[in-house]
């Protein structure tokens, strides 16, 4: 019995490995400790991947062969990491600098393929058809060093959306070449051949970009509170986008960045589905295709001739000279900093998937022989190496001129930390209220977001406060997913208002993010609503909202804001948050407002070199009735209110919440409360004596006045 246990364990550890647990632990212990390892010798943690790949593979010390679940766990990372290039393509950066990647993406495929084709022609001694088929190699590259950037935080930098924009060009227009040489050499260049590629592509692109972004809006819609349900829908579009692209004739690869593309503006960037996105690619798809791209280098190839190891430097060679020769051009082009032409040839350098894919393709059809393929596999390790070394050092430069910048664009006063609080008192409605404060929250401010439920003081209250405590548990959890901290709140207090008020001073909140105001009853008339009580208690920024629809299914946002607005005390801070909900949805803004309020709105939109495209509308209070009748139901509506006695208050605020709900209940809405300032008055001591009180006292009588003739009316 003990020697067949023996047995069967030294069957188990016969190399190369062929238990799908011992190999997946195995995969998994690499992709852990690979770069902790190599972070020491300050080896970026892509290389440490692609080495292990090399020391383990069938050319190292074969524990693991290229079996069917390590190519379909590759495959999964390299659709993986195209579609996290689309998806966190910031768009309204790419629309900025569309025309930009057309230029890079013409100078990244025409600039290798003029080095490559006399090198391949006249150095290396192939004929034209294999010389063009190994310079149109050349020309491509795939985004193994995308990770290091997503790492730093700068996936936002316009060299980043016009590598990743060049990418998809001279990828499509490279598999495209590689379809047309293959039918050349197979005598098949018809016009059937041509017709068919043709269509096919069309109803490919039609697919994807008109029908494929309506089923995901209706998808979210229909499933918002099923998180789950939401990711795996997500990943099942991606993979059905890359099989489409391959039907249309085309590789995977442009499928899954396509479908990146459709999805950018429905997966906003700091959303719990975008989270678990990245999260499961860069854990494990993504790390599992850079080791299997380190299994198909075989080193012994550098030993085995004269000729090997030539074509190998010379493939090498030409490769990194075109891509950086287009990086420099690109920088003189468009007047780029030197490091962001680093970034730019670090992300352009490494060859790979669409290489491996070019060269397998021309192998198979007797285009190229077996020096070309051998050679191929060195130029990827040596590419990989020198794109992951070259973006880590751009990224780094970047990052620190970012955070030691020559200049403020703000003066000293100004810089501050917000702390939102978010009062709750309907947990249904909460959800949505706590994606748009992760939506707008400040990344760089040290405090949690707090969730605030205030229980009656009656017999029942320490009951309450224990089953309040459990749902705001829930919360946190939920929160967890975007990485937001969350400082649970539960208090007992014979006011609600009064509580929120004294929280908010307990905390020192600069934000209050509520639900919307519940209808008015007989008491709220008379007495005052307590949204109301809160607005007149505080003199922060309020945000009230009223989500119907998921936020990322908006496809426009709506601003109405009132004259005078710009010289309030909050004007910065609420434009600061709808340019960043704006930018998080890949959307613009309609604002209305008038014309000295649109001067101020293009100032700030400058001076914050924001890049959300918007419109400017003129303003007339009588056509707020028209205006929200005639808005969309994908519209998100937002309203900006006043405060009375500042300076933007206007009568015709009044009630704006009740008309708002008469009039657009079906609709997205945000209705903003800009911060006051404080005035110091050195009497507080007689401050119930002052003509506010006897105004708001009047105000009172008055409302009281108008309710009991409503009464006597009926």
């Amino acid at each position: 019995m003990n020697i067949d246990f023996f047995e069967h364990l030294i069957h188990e550890f016969e190399l190369p490995l062929q238990n799908p647990v011992l190999i997946f632990s195995l995969i998994l212990f690499i992709i852990l400790l690979s770069p902790i390892l190599l972070r020491r010798l300050k080896i970026p943690g892509t290389i440490g991947l692609i080495l292990s790949g090399v020391v383990i593979g069938p050319h190292g010390v074969n524990l693991l062969a290229k079996n069917s679940a390590v190519d379909l766990f590759s495959t999964i990372g390299l659709l993986y990491i195209m579609f996290i290039a689309g998806i966190e393509l910031d768009m309204n950066e790419f629309k900025k600098n569309q025309f930009k990647s057309l230029g890079f993406g013409f100078f990244t495929f025409i600039i290798p393929i003029a080095l490559g084709l006399p090198a391949c022609y006249y150095i290396l001694g192939y004929d034209l058809n294999a010389s063009f088929l190994i310079a149109s190699m050349f020309a491509t590259h795939t985004l193994v060093a995308y990770p290091i950037v997503t790492k730093f935080g700068v996936t936002k930098n316009p060299a980043v959306a016009i590598s990743v924009g060049g990418t998809i060009l001279t990828d499509t227009a490279v598999l495209i070449i590689l379809a047309i040489i293959v039918g050349s050499a197979n005598g098949g260049l018809t016009t059937q051949f041509w017709m068919k590629l043709g269509i096919s592509l069309s109803i490919f692109l039609l697919i994807i970009f008109l029908i494929l972004p309506r089923i995901a809006k209706w998808f979210f819609n229909r499933m918002d509170g099923d998180k789950t349900s939401n990711y795996v829908f997500v990943l099942s579009l991606v993979f059905l986008s890359a099989f489409l692209a391959e039907v249309a004739g085309v590789e995977p690869i442009i499928g899954a960045f396509m479908a990146g593309l459709a999805l950018n503006r429905l997966i906003p960037h700091s959303s719990a589905l975008m989270n678990r996105l990245e999260f499961v690619g860069n854990a494990i798809f993504i790390p599992f295709f850079l080791i299997s791209v380190g299994m198909l280098v075989d080193v012994r190839v550098i030993l085995s001739g004269y000729t090997a190891i030539f074509v190998a430097a010379t493939l090498s060679i030409v490769a990194l000279a075109g891509k950086w020769l287009a990086a420099f051009v690109t920088q003189i082009a468009f007047k780029y900093k030197a490091e962001q032409r680093q970034l730019i040839f670090g992300l352009s350098s490494a060859h790979a998937a669409a290489t491996l894919a070019v060269i397998l393709v021309g192998y198979k059809a007797n285009i190229l022989d077996e020096n070309i393929l051998n050679g191929t596999i060195i130029l990827i390790l040596v590419t990989c190496v020198v794109a992951s070394f070259a973006t880590e050092g751009a990224v780094k430069k970047i990052v620190q001129n970012q955070e030691n910048p020559d200049f403020k664009e703000e003066p000293e006063e100004v810089v501050y930390y917000e702390n939102i609080l978010v009062p709750v008192s309907n947990f249904n409605k909460l959800e949505p209220i706590v994606d748009f404060t992760v939506l707008i929250k400040d990344k760089k401010s040290p405090y949690p977001l707090n969730i605030l439920s205030i229980v009656s003081n009656d017999k029942d209250a320490e009951t309450n406060i224990i089953q309040v405590k459990r749902k705001l548990e829930d919360f946190v959890k939920y929160a967890s997913a975007t990485e937001t901290g969350v400082n649970p709140i539960a208090t007992i207090d014979i006011n609600i208002s009064d509580g929120i008020t004294r929280i908010s001073k307990e905390i020192l909140a600069s934000t209050l993010i509520l639900g919307w105001p519940h209808k008015e009853t007989f008491l709220d008339k008379i007495f005052g609503p307590k949204s109301e009580a809160i607005i007149n208690a505080t003199t922060k920024t309020i945000f009230f909202c009223d989500f119907v629809k998921p936020l990322n299914t908006s496809k426009k946002i709506v601003l109405v804001c009132p004259p005078l607005t710009e010289l309030e005390d909050g004007f910065a801070y609420w434009m600061d948050k709808i340019l960043k909900l704006a930018n998080e949805l890949s959307v613009m803004i309609d604002f209305h407002a008038v014309a000295e309020t649109q001067k101020a709105i293009i100032k700030y939109t400058k001076m914050a070199k924001s890049k959300t495209a918007y419109s400017l509308n003129l303003l007339d209070f009588n056509q707020y009735p028209q205006l929200l009748s005639n808005a969309p139901f994908d519209h998100l509506m937002i309203f900006v209110s006043a405060r009375k006695g500042s300076i933007s208050y206007h009568s015709m605020l009044d009630n704006l919440n009740s008309t708002l709900n008469k009039d657009i209940n079906d609709h997205n809405i945000l209705l903003i409360y800009p911060s006051v300032k404080t005035s110091d008055n050195k009497y507080t001591e007689y401050s119930d004596m002052n003509a506010e009180l006897f105004i708001k006292g009047v105000q009172k009588v008055n409302k009281i006045k108008k309710g009991i003739r409503t009464i006597f009316k009926k």
